[in-house]
């Protein structure tokens, strides 16, 4: 677009910054995401909130939106009474809103690239009742695949510069979804949700990043929604497993209570750490839960060299 690189070509020569946390940053707008659709609930009723949320981090420096698609789906919008049509120009629409706010940064004079990343959450982000942090769905890989598949190929075809598969408990949802962006024609990079060394559900991440090695789709791999503490260890594994970028967008190390739907615990992702993840082989950097544009300035600052 307009002479932009792709992320894949960025990543050669560069260090790429993602945003921060999408909810944490509407409720700070003032918008109550206390429903089981969280903020894909806005992408019906209030999309212009969500492209006033992205351009809050293009503008804090992000480099990269990632968008409100990572808890909707065809299922989530069903139970609230949207049929298959109306859900489907949802979720591609989040792709467009993240588009407009990048439109609206280089309107504003920001030069630098800006990429768009569409969320696609794990099956149990669709269920809303904490099961993303546990996966063991009970489900087979092919009825995961089956699950991610048409979700993913709408927001394949709303061509967003990569897909961000993340917030993975469980290898076995991997290799589901790396089944599912097969031949889609658009880059993609996986991202598990990690507790110390292993994925949420316990599997070692030396197999669980393993998995991507063959796929040609995925540009990079690494971790997210997880403990700043998880991040260093992780990065070093997923650089010497694949020999590829490595993503990683820590929490901010507060702690969730899904029953309360309440976060706990205090602040530990200090900017600075940033620093060592890119020694380690971090090439796309940001936050996600709890973390907001004040934060992901701070990061593009400590970040050197981004260009």
């Amino acid at each position: 677009m307009n002479g932009t690189p792709t992320l894949a070509d960025a990543l050669a020569s560069t260090t790429v910054v993602l945003d921060g946390g999408l909810s944490n940053q509407l409720e700070a707008m003032g918008h109550d995401l206390s429903d089981e659709l969280w903020s894909a609930r806005l992408l019906a009723e209030e999309p212009e909130a969500i492209v006033e949320a992205h351009l809050a981090y293009f503008e804090a420096g992000a480099d990269v939106a990632i968008t409100a698609g990572y808890q909707a789906t065809f299922e989530g919008f069903a139970r609230r009474g949207l049929d298959r049509e109306r859900a489907a120009g949802l979720i591609a629409s989040s792709v467009e809103l993240a588009r407009e706010a990048a439109r609206r940064a280089r309107a504003r004079g920001i030069g630098r690239p800006l990429w768009v990343a569409a969320s696609a959450g794990p099956y149990g982000a669709m269920l809303a009742d904490g099961s993303e942090y546990r996966g063991r769905y009970g489900l087979s890989v092919a009825e995961l695949e089956r699950f991610h598949r048409p979700r993913l190929e709408l927001l394949a075809a709303a061509r967003p510069d990569v897909l961000a598969l993340e917030t993975v408990p469980d290898a076995d949802e991997a290799e589901a979804l790396l089944r599912a962006v097969r031949g889609l024609g658009v880059p993609a990079w996986l991202s598990y949700s990690v507790s110390g060394d292993r994925t949420r559900a316990g599997q070692p991440l030396e197999e669980a990043f393993a998995l991507a090695a063959g796929a040609g789709e995925v540009i990079a791999v690494g971790v997210n929604c997880c403990a700043p503490e998880d991040v260093e260890g992780a990065v070093e594994i997923a650089a010497r497993v694949m020999g590829r970028p490595v993503v990683v967008y820590p929490n901010s190390g507060e702690s969730w209570d899904a029953k309360a739907r309440t976060w706990d615990g205090r602040t530990t992702l200090a900017p600075e750490l940033a620093r060592a993840w890119q020694a380690a082989g971090a090439r796309l950097i940001g936050g996600c839960c709890r973390v907001g544009p004040k934060t992901i300035t701070a990061i593009a600052r400590t970040l050197t060299p981004r260009a």
